[in-house]
C-alpha cells in the first residue's frame, strides 16, 4: 500500500497532462481612473449626481460567473473610480428590471445578506492578497482581507470607510469612499493595482464579475483585472489609537462558608489598543491591558478519547492578520491529516492557569479563570517586493490562587508563571508571484517556576520552513514544510511530556520509544509534502505525505493532537463546469489514507468516496461513504499496548434548502458501525432559519448524538495479581444540545444578538473487562470480561475480585457521568461612529453534574431550569482616534 499513491498518480498522469492543452487564456481588463484635481469631492449619499463622476468613463460589461460561467448576467452592472490625495472613490450602478424586488436584508457588519456588490483591490499587486469592500443594497458594509490567492478571507479586518446606497427606477446605486490609509501600496510614481468586482443578484442566486474568471481557473487574486491611472499618490502611514473601558458585574449562587463565593463581584477595566503604520506596508499593533472577553462562549463539548478539543480564536487582536502567522503542519485537500495542528495556536496566550493548589479538608480556593495579558505587540504586513513579515510578542502575568481555611487564614499559591511568548514569521514571493518560501520561529519562556509548577516546560521553541511552487498558469503545484521542536524543563516536566496523551512513551509494546526519567529536553520533527493539480478542466487531484516524529511537541504555543505518525493521502475530484436541467453544479471525490508509526507498524487504511450537489432550485445535498479495513490505535489504552480496532464503515449526508428563502431548513447526519458490531455511533442535527422581515432572523438547531462502544477506556492499573490491567467497559452515551440564535438589526450600526445553548451528555458504563490480547483478530479474543460475581458496587465505587477469594484486587470510581450546561449571550452593539463602538453584554452560565440514571430531558430540565445561573453583565465602550 506504500506505493499506492505513486501508482495511482502515474496512472492518472496522462489524464491530467492531456487536460493542460485546453487552458483558457482570458484577456485582462483594464480600468483607467483619474485624479479629482480641482473638482469637488463627491458627496457620499448614494445618488451618483456629483460632477466629479464625469471625469471618468464607466467600467462594466460584467459576465456571469455562477451558475452559468461566461454568459450574460440577468442585469448589468457598471462602475466609476476616481481618487484624490487621501481617498479612493467608487460609484456603482446595479441595474435591475424589477427594482421593487431588490432584497434589502439587514445584518450587522460582514453579514453579506441580500443583493450586494463587492470590490477587491490588490494594491500590493502581488497577485496573492487583496482588500475586499462589500456594500449591500440595504447599506450594510462588509470588509475582508483576502490572502493565499483567495483561499482565505479574514472578516476580522475592520477598516474605516464610508458607503451609502439608493434604490431608484433603474435598480440601485452605491457610493463608496475608501481612505488610502486603509490600503497598502508602494511609492511608485505610476501605480498599477489588481481589481475585481463581484455582484450578487439575489433573486437568481447569481454572481457576475467585471473580470471574467473561468470556474476551473485556480486562484482568485491572480486572475484580477487591472486599475491604471494612479499617479503621484503617497502612501499613508496609518495611526489609530483606541482606548476602551469595561465595567462588569457578576452574580451567582452563594456558597455558605466560602469567602470567595459570596454571590456577586464587580470590576472596572481600562486599556488601550493602537495601530501605527511604520511604513505604508508594515503596521505595528500595540495593546496594553487588553480586553479579550469573548462575545460568544465556546460551544459545549465532551471528548472521551483523551485528546484536547480545538476551539477557534475569537479575540480581535489575535484574529486580525492571522493569515500571516498561520502555519498548518499538514493541511491537505483530502483531510484526515490532523489539519487543525498548527505551530501557532493563539489561544495558548492568556489560557486558563495550568496549576492548581493542593488543599486540605475545610479549605476554599479562589482559582482564576484566565491569565491576564500584561501587554502585546504585533508587527505585520507585506511589502511591495513580496516580503510577508509577522512578529508577535506577548507577556502574560503571574497568576495566583487564594486559599482560605475555616479559620479565615489565607495563603496564595502560584498557578501560572510569568510567561513570554514570541512568534516570528517571514515569507517571500518570487517567480512572478507563482512561488514562495518562508519560515516561522516561536518561543515560549516561563520565569521562576516554583516547585508546584515544575511540571511545566521552562522553555519551548519551534522552527519551520515552508514552500510552494505553481506552474502552468497555477494549475499545478508542489508544496510542503518541515518543522522542528525543542522543549526544555525539569525531569518531571519532560517525563510528563513523554507520558502525555500526545506521546505515550510508556506504551508497553513500543520498541522505538521509552520513558527516560532523567531527560530534561526533547527534540522532534514533522512535515508535509504534496503535489497536486487544482485547475483547468473537470479533474483535480492532490497526493502527499505527512509525518510527526515521536518527540514532536508543539503544545506550548501551538496545537498538536498526537505524534508518532507517518501518513500518506490522495484526493481525486471531478466537478461539472456548466449547469444542466437538474443541477447547477456537481462534484464527486475519492480519497484514501494510510498510516504507520515510527516502529513500522501499519496502523491505518481507509477509503472514502463522496459527492456534493447544488440543485437547480439552489438546494444543496451531499453524501459520503467510508470503509476502514485496518485500524490500530497507539493511544486508545493510554499507555497500554497497541489496540486493534475492528474494521468499520461510516456514512454522512446533509441537505440544505434554498438559502434565499425566508424560511429555510437544513439537516446533517452521520453514523459509524464496526463490521462485528463492537461499536456504533449516530449523530443528527437539524433545524431552521426564519427571517420574517429583513431586520429579524431566528434559528434553532437541535442535535442528538448516540455512542455505543463495547471497548471504552476507563483506567489503567499497574499491578493486579502480578500483571497490569487495562480496564475498559461498554458505554452507552447520549448527548443532546440545541443552538438557538436571534439577530435583530435596527440599522447596520445598531444590532441585538442572542445566542443560547442547552447541553447534556450522559454516559452509562457496564460489562467491565480488561484487555488481554490487544491485537487479536477476533474482537472477543482481545479482552477478558468480568462476571457479575467478580464485581461489586458500594458508595460510588466498584470493587473487582478476580479470583473470587473474597479479597479485593482493585477498585475504581463509578465512571457513569451526566454533565449539564446552559450558556447564553445577549449582545447589543452600537457603532456610533465608524470604528467606535459600545457593547452591552449579558452572559449566563449554568454548569452542573446531573444524575446519570435520569432521562436526558428530565435531567436537563432539573439542572437548568429553576437553578440560579452565573450572570455576567458587561458594558464596554471604545473610541477610535484616527490621525
Amino acid at each position: 500500500m506504500r506505493l499506492s499513491g505513486i501508482i495511482l498518480a502515474l496512472a492518472l498522469f496522462p489524464i491530467f497532462t492531456q487536460a493542460q492543452d485546453s487552458t483558457q487564456v482570458v484577456p485582462k481588463k483594464i480600468y483607467v481612473t483619474k485624479n479629482l484635481g480641482a473638482e469637488t469631492t463627491p458627496s457620499i449619499d448614494g445618488l451618483l449626481n456629483d460632477a466629479a463622476w464625469n471625469l471618468v468613463e464607466w467600467g462594466g460589461d460584467y459576465v456571469e460567473w455562477q451558475p452559468d460561467e461566461n454568459t450574460p448576467p440577468s442585469d448589468q452592472t457598471k462602475f466609476k473610480i476616481i481618487y484624490d490625495s487621501k481617498n479612493l472613490y467608487i460609484g456603482v450602478r446595479c441595474y435591475d428590471s424589477e427594482p421593487e424586488k431588490i432584497v434589502k436584508r439587514l445584518s450587522r457588519r460582514d453579514g453579506f445578506e441580500g443583493d450586494w456588490v463587492e470590490f477587491n483591490i490588490d494594491s500590493y499587486h502581488d497577485k496573492r492578497t487583496a482588500f475586499s469592500f462589500t456594500i449591500t443594497a440595504a447599506g450594510v458594509k462588509g470588509d475582508e482581507f483576502v490572502s493565499n490567492n483567495g483561499n482565505t478571507w479574514d472578516s476580522s479586518w475592520n477598516p474605516i470607510w464610508y458607503a451609502r446606497t439608493n434604490i431608484d427606477e433603474e435598480g440601485w446605486t452605491a457610493e463608496i469612499r475608501i481612505p488610502l490609509s486603509q490600503l497598502k501600496f508602494g511609492d511608485a510614481e505610476n501605480q498599477v493595482w489588481g481589481l475585481q468586482s463581484t455582484r450578487r443578484f439575489f433573486r437568481a442566486e447569481e454572481r457576475s464579475l467585471w473580470q471574467r474568471k473561468p470556474i476551473d481557473q485556480p486562484g482568485w487574486v491572480s486572475e484580477f483585472g487591472e486599475l491604471h491611472g494612479l499617479k503621484n499618490i503617497q502612501p499613508q502611514k496609518q495611526l489609530e489609537v483606541q482606548p476602551y473601558t469595561v465595567t462588569s458585574g457578576e452574580t451567582y449562587e452563594a456558597e455558605e462558608g466560602n469567602p470567595f463565593r459570596d454571590g456577586n463581584e464587580s470590576d472596572l477595566t481600562v486599556g488601550l489598543d493602537a495601530k501605527i503604520g511604520i511604513t505604508n506596508d508594515l503596521t505595528l499593533d500595540l495593546t496594553v491591558n487588553p480586553d479579550f472577553g469573548q462575545v460568544e462562549a465556546d460551544p459545549s463539548a465532551i471528548a472521551l478519547d483523551g485528546f484536547q478539543i480545538f476551539f477557534r480564536e475569537q479575540r480581535p487582536f489575535f484574529v486580525e492578520n492571522k493569515n500571516i502567522f498561520d502555519f498548518n503542519v499538514s493541511r491537505s485537500e483530502a483531510g484526515n491529516t490532523f489539519g487543525s495542528d498548527n505551530i501557532f495556536y493563539s489561544r495558548r496566550i492568556g489560557r486558563s492557569p495550568q496549576g492548581s493548589p493542593d488543599t486540605e479538608d475545610g479549605e476554599y480556593v479562589d482559582q482564576p479563570d484566565n491569565t491576564p495579558i500584561i501587554g502585546a505587540a504585533k508587527f505585520s504586513g507585506k511589502t511591495k517586493n513580496g516580503w510577508a513579515i509577522g512578529i508577535l510578542e506577548s507577556v502574560t502575568s503571574r497568576r495566583f490562587a487564594s486559599i482560605s481555611n475555616e479559620n479565615g487564614v489565607r495563603r496564595r499559591e502560584m498557578v501560572e508563571p510569568l510567561t513570554n511568548y514570541f512568534v516570528g514569521r517571514l515569507q517571500k514571493d518570487f517567480n512572478e508571484r507563482n512561488s514562495y518560501i518562508g519560515g516561522i520561529f516561536t518561543g515560549t519562556n516561563r520565569d521562576n517556576l516554583t516547585s508546584e509548577l515544575d511540571f511545566l516546560h521552562k522553555s519551548a521553541y519551534t522552527g519551520a520552513l515552508d514552500f510552494k511552487h505553481q506552474w502552468h498558469n497555477r494549475d499545478w503545484y508542489v508544496g510542503g514544510n518541515i518543522t522542528f521542536s525543542h522543549v526544555q524543563g525539569s525531569e518531571e516536566a519532560i517525563r510528563n511530556t513523554q507520558e502525555s496523551i500526545t506521546h505515550l512513551f510508556q506504551r508497553v509494546d513500543a520498541g522505538h520509544v521509552v520513558v527516560d526519567t532523567t531527560r530534561t529536553s526533547m527534540t522532534g520533527t514533522g512535515g508535509n509534502i504534496q503535489i497536486g493539480k487544482i485547475g483547468n478542466g473537470h479533474w483535480r487531484f492532490e497526493s502527499g505525505g505527512t509525518w510527526r516524529s515521536p518527540e514532536l511537541e508543539l503544545n506550548d504555543i501551538g496545537f498538536q493532537r498526537q505524534a508518532d505518525d507517518i501518513r500518506h493521502y490522495t484526493w481525486i475530484g471531478y466537478q461539472t463546469l456548466k449547469p444542466d436541467s437538474t443541477f447547477r453544479r456537481v462534484g464527486i471525490n475519492y480519497n484514501h489514507w494510510t498510516a504507520w508509526d515510527f516502529d513500522g507498524n501499519h496502523n491505518y487504511l481507509q477509503f472514502n468516496t463522496n459527492s456534493w450537489q447544488n440543485w437547480k432550485g439552489n438546494w444543496f445535498t451531499n453524501l459520503g461513504l467510508n470503509y476502514a479495513p485496518k485500524q490500530y490505535s497507539n493511544f486508545a489504552l493510554r499507555g497500554g499496548p497497541r489496540l486493534r480496532l475492528s474494521p468499520w464503515m461510516s456514512f454522512w449526508n446533509s441537505i440544505r434548502t434554498d438559502n434565499r428563502k425566508k424560511l429555510r431548513f437544513s439537516a446533517f447526519q452521520n453514523g459509524r458501525k464496526a463490521l462485528d458490531d463492537s461499536f456504533k455511533s449516530y449523530n443528527i442535527e437539524a433545524g431552521f432559519t426564519y427571517q420574517p422581515i429583513n431586520a429579524l432572523r431566528i434559528s434553532a438547531f437541535p442535535s442528538l448524538r448516540i455512542n455505543h462502544d463495547k471497548l471504552q477506556f476507563i483506567d489503567n492499573f499497574d499491578e493486579v495479581n502480578g500483571t497490569p490491567r487495562y480496564l475498559n467497559g461498554e458505554i452507552d452515551q447520549r448527548t443532546l444540545s440545541m443552538s438557538f440564535r436571534l439577530n435583530y438589526t435596527i440599522n447596520p450600526n445598531l444590532t441585538i444578538q442572542y445566542w443560547g445553548q442547552p447541553f447534556i451528555s450522559r454516559g452509562r458504563y457496564s460489562n467491565f473487562k480488561h484487555v488481554t490480547n490487544a491485537t487479536a483478530g477476533s474482537f472477543e479474543d482481545r479482552f477478558t470480561q468480568y462476571e457479575g460475581s467478580q464485581v461489586s458496587f458500594a458508595d460510588g465505587t466498584y470493587s473487582i475480585d478476580e479470583n473470587l477469594d473474597g479479597a479485593e484486587d482493585f477498585s475504581f470510581d463509578d465512571p457513569d457521568f451526566s454533565f449539564v450546561q446552559f450558556r447564553s449571550n445577549l449582545v447589543i452593539r452600537w457603532e456610533y461612529i465608524p470604528g467606535s463602538e459600545i457593547f452591552l453584554v449579558w452572559s449566563q452560565d449554568v454548569s452542573r453534574d446531573g444524575d446519570p440514571e435520569s432521562g436526558l430531558l428530565s435531567s436537563l430540565g432539573d439542572n437548568v431550569f429553576g437553578q440560579k445561573p452565573q450572570n455576567i453583565f458587561l458594558l464596554k465602550a471604545t473610541y477610535r482616534f484616527v490621525f
